[in-house]
Parts: C-alpha cells; sequence; structure tokens
C-alpha cells in the first residue's frame, strides 16, 4: 500500500443519548428500552420544554426528527415517551468505548461525545505485508491485476474488521454503532452515516460518484441548512452537481467554506487523526517479532528484552511504576490488553518482567501473537516514600522460595504446551491414517461396482447370443489365440 495513504474509520454511536438511557434503564430496572417504543430524548420534561435530542426509530415514523421542539413531536405522536438527558451516565459509556476501541489501535481522535475517528493505517500496512510474505510477491514484480487484487482484499480485510468493533461492542455495550471506512477521513464520516442502525459501509475515492454525488447537497458534512439554501440559489441540488460546479462559482455564494464543501463533494481532505494521548505520564516499549510467538517460552523471552527496556528508561527518568500493562497483537490484528495495579511502586526490571509474565499468562489466549508490548504507568518519583507490601518486608528465604515457586509454575506450563503439540499430532496423524483407510475403502468399492457392472452386462450379452460368448479375460485368452496362429504360420513357411 503506498505510504502516503491513509485508511481511517469513523465509528458512530447510533442514536447515542437514547441507547445510552436505553441500556442504563435495562441495567438499574428504572424504565423500558426506549429503542423499542415511540420515545425521544430532550429538554426538561418538568416543564414540557426544548428540543428533541436524540429519537428511537419507531419514533421516526411519526415523522419526528432531531431538533424538533417537544411540543411538535408530542403533536405528532401523542404516546410519545420524552425522558430527559443524563450527561454523566452518557460520558461513562462514551469513556467505556473510547476504551475499547483504543485497544484495537491508540490511534484515536474522538470528535464528540458519541463519535471518534480511528487511523487504522498501520495495521492495515501490516496486513499487506503478511499478505505478501505468504505469497512470496516482490514490490518489483507486481502486476496490475494483483494490485487490484490487492485492492480488493484489502478492502474485504477492513470491512470483516469493522464488524469485529460493531458486533464487539453491540454484545459487549449492549447498544450500537455506525462503522465508515475510507481512505479520507471526510468520506468515513459520510459513510458512516449511511444506512443506519447497526451497519458497515465504505465510501472510497473511486466510490463517491456512485454512493455519493446522487445524495442531496444538504447531506453533505458540514453543509448545514444556510449554506444548502444558497447553493439551491445557483441550480445545485446534489452532492454531485457541487462537486462538478467550478469552485469559484461556489466561492462567490459561500466564500473559504464553499471551498472546502466543493473539496469535500470531490473527496479531497488532507486531515489526520490528531491522538490525544490519554496517559503521557507513562513508559512503553513494544515489538512485533519476526515469526509468531506460539508458545509461552517464546514470548517470556521477548517479555524479558521489553522488561530491560522499559526498566532502563524508568530508572534513567528516576521514576517507579504502579501500574504494569501488557499488550497483545495476535496474527489476525486482534489486540488485547491487561493491567495490574501493583501493591508498591517499582523500577527492577526482574520485578517488570515478573509482573509481565504474569499478566501475560492472564490474558493469553494460545493463538499465535505477532506482538508483544510492555507499558508503565501511574509513575512516581523514586525519592518518594513508598509503603511496603507484605512480600518486600519479607525474608530472603521466603522470595527465593516464591521465585522458584513462579519458575517451577513455569516450568509446568511449558510441560503442558509439549503434551497439547503431542496429542495434538497425535490426532493429526490418527485423522490421516483414517483418511487414507477410508480412500483405500473407496477405492475397493469402486471397483466392486465396476466389476458387478461388467457381470451384469456379460450375463445380458450371454442370455442374448449363448452362454459362451462371452467370459472374463475373454480380451486376455483371444490375444493368447492369435500369438499362437501367428507363431504356427512362421513356422509352415
Amino acid at each position: 500500500m503506498d505510504q502516503k495513504r491513509h485508511i481511517f474509520f469513523h465509528i458512530d454511536v447510533n442514536s447515542a443519548f437514547l441507547s445510552w438511557t436505553s441500556v442504563h434503564n435495562l441495567e438499574t430496572g428504572e424504565g423500558p428500552d426506549l429503542r423499542l417504543i415511540p420515545a425521544v430524548i430532550g429538554g426538561d420534561e418538568s416543564t414540557r420544554h426544548g428540543i428533541v435530542l436524540a429519537k428511537s426509530v419507531p419514533a421516526k415514523k411519526y415523522g419526528i426528527h432531531t431538533a424538533d421542539t417537544l411540543s411538535s413531536a408530542r403533536a405528532a405522536c401523542p404516546g410519545l415517551v420524552v425522558a430527559s438527558p443524563d450527561f454523566q451516565v452518557y460520558r461513562s459509556y462514551s469513556r467505556s468505548l473510547m476504551d475499547y476501541l483504543r485497544t484495537v489501535s491508540p490511534e484515536i481522535e474522538q470528535a464528540s461525545i458519541d463519535e471518534c475517528y480511528m487511523d487504522y493505517t498501520a495495521i492495515a500496512e501490516e496486513w499487506l505485508v503478511s499478505r505478501k510474505a505468504a505469497a512470496d510477491i516482490s514490490a518489483e514484480n507486481v502486476s496490475s491485476a494483483e494490485t487490484a487484487s490487492e485492492e480488493t482484499a484489502l478492502r474485504t480485510f477492513l470491512v470483516e474488521k469493522a464488524h469485529e468493533i460493531k458486533d464487539h461492542v453491540r454484545e459487549k455495550f449492549a447498544f450500537t454503532v455506525n462503522v465508515g471506512i475510507s481512505d479520507r477521513k471526510v468520506l468515513a464520516k459520510m459513510a458512516s452515516d449511511f444506512e443506519k442502525p447497526d451497519k458497515v459501509h465504505t465510501l472510497f475515492v473511486d466510490e463517491i460518484e456512485e454512493k455519493m454525488w446522487p445524495l442531496p447537497v444538504d447531506e453533505l458534512f458540514m453543509a448545514g441548512k444556510s449554506a444548502a439554501q444558497k447553493l439551491h440559489l445557483i441550480g445545485i441540488r446534489t452532492i454531485g452537481d457541487l462537486a462538478r460546479t467550478d469552485p469559484r462559482l461556489v466561492e462567490a455564494q459561500l466564500m473559504s467554506h464553499g471551498r472546502m464543501l466543493w473539496e469535500f463533494a470531490n473527496g479531497i481532505d488532507r486531515s489526520r487523526v490528531e491522538t490525544a494521548r490519554q496517559d503521557a505520564k507513562g513508559i512503553g516499549s513494544s515489538t512485533t517479532v519476526s515469526s509468531d510467538i506460539e508458545t509461552s517460552a517464546q514470548a517470556y523471552e521477548v517479555l524479558r528484552g521489553l522488561a530491560d527496556e522499559v526498566g532502563r528508561r524508568l530508572r534513567k527518568d528516576e521514576k517507579r511504576a504502579e501500574n504494569v500493562c501488557v499488550e497483545i497483537k495476535y496474527a489476525d490484528f486482534h489486540r488485547t490488553t491487561r493491567q495490574k495495579m501493583l501493591a508498591s511502586p517499582i523500577d527492577a526490571d526482574e520485578k517488570i518482567y515478573q509482573e509481565a509474565c504474569v499478566i501475560f499468562d492472564e490474558s493469553w489466549t494460545g493463538k499465535p501473537a505477532r506482538l508483544l508490548g510492555i507499558r508503565l504507568t501511574k509513575l512516581t518519583d523514586r525519592t518518594a516514600p513508598v509503603q511496603l507490601s507484605l512480600f518486600d518486608m519479607a525474608t530472603p528465604q521466603y522470595r527465593q522460595e516464591q521465585k522458584e515457586f513462579q519458575r517451577q509454575q513455569r516450568e509446568e506450563r511449558e510441560r503442558q504446551e509439549r503434551r497439547q503439540r503431542e496429542e495434538q499430532e497425535r490426532l493429526e496423524r490418527e485423522q490421516q491414517e483414517q483418511l487414507r483407510a477410508e480412500r483405500e475403502t473407496r477405492r475397493k468399492a469402486e471397483r466392486e461396482a465396476k466389476l458387478f457392472r461388467l457381470d451384469s452386462a456379460m450375463r445380458a450379452v450371454n442370455s442374448k447370443y449363448g452362454e459362451s460368448v462371452v467370459h472374463r479375460g475373454m480380451a486376455a485368452d483371444t490375444a493368447s489365440k492369435d500369438d499362437r496362429a501367428a507363431e504356427r504360420k512362421k513356422q509352415y513357411r
């Protein structure tokens, strides 16, 4: 993939306020699932004033729209259920969602409480490199057909991963999101606004003529009602009309905002994801291995190097860490993180390594992994007072016994892994033997069926022309008689 090309996901919660209120109601028993009935979130229900902030699908069927007044919404649907917003609850669900999305990719730009952009470029590039390596394709020998096939495969991969994100959010949090995919941020945003809810859509630059240009111009991102009205005055009704119009004419109507809208209509957007780092006070290191990690022993070796690296940097900064986080990225590019708060801060490589191994053992699924990382957070100055844990206050003999116990545990896990591999190999051998036996049985059955058909045909001929007309081996017998006759002729000549 061209290094200048970026891949963006835009994740948008469907009817966020209404969905989050519904989930909260179901968790606390405070009310019904508003998504299933004509309902809206908005205003101050005690004064019966305000506007609609979010609506349910059943409410939409009554012609109720976001930003409608509550009075007009009630007029359209007399039985409408109105719930007041609870922004404390909404912020809690928003944080949970963003925390999960950062486990997929740390490159997150939160655009609002219910939506964010994700830069998926690095993951897409890793996948392409892995795919080329598996197919043994060199960059110098890539045909145009292979390039097209690569693009199709990439888009299929991106859609699959977006579905995984969407489905995980639904299963874990009980609300739904739309995911838009594109090579431009603005187009990813537009894609996520296509059919809802719980959908994944793509809108790459080469798809805008088909998917975006037919839409009304007021559906273009950043094209408000006022801008749309001015564009209507010069005959621009659709996004395609805007894209094909001379940009100078659009600028004359809307100044610099018009130029921006014209660029958006043509899929021009140079902006990138602006990540706000959640934890600037942290030290981390990760590595992508040349071959997938398949055993705990391999993982421990990698974690040892990472622990030494982050420990060195930690001591260089005169810090200790109270929190250790281990990141695992699997061969299918799924990413998981798990962290542990410690009883007392640490800065020694060995302690960092031991904690990382424990966290890894608790979180590893056993699937092949391609990346491991260690991150230390909750940093404190090395000169700050430290409250000793019971382990720290233990005798050297006790600590040595604990280390020996941990070593024995690791060795036991390695033995279990070997036994599992051997058992798996044994099962595979038995399966191969069974398959060979089944193939031989089928071949024998086919031979017997062929002989049965031959005997049936022979009996049919003999019943019609006489019992001795044909018999098994007749062709061979005839050939032998012919040979003997030819030999006698030679003798008499």
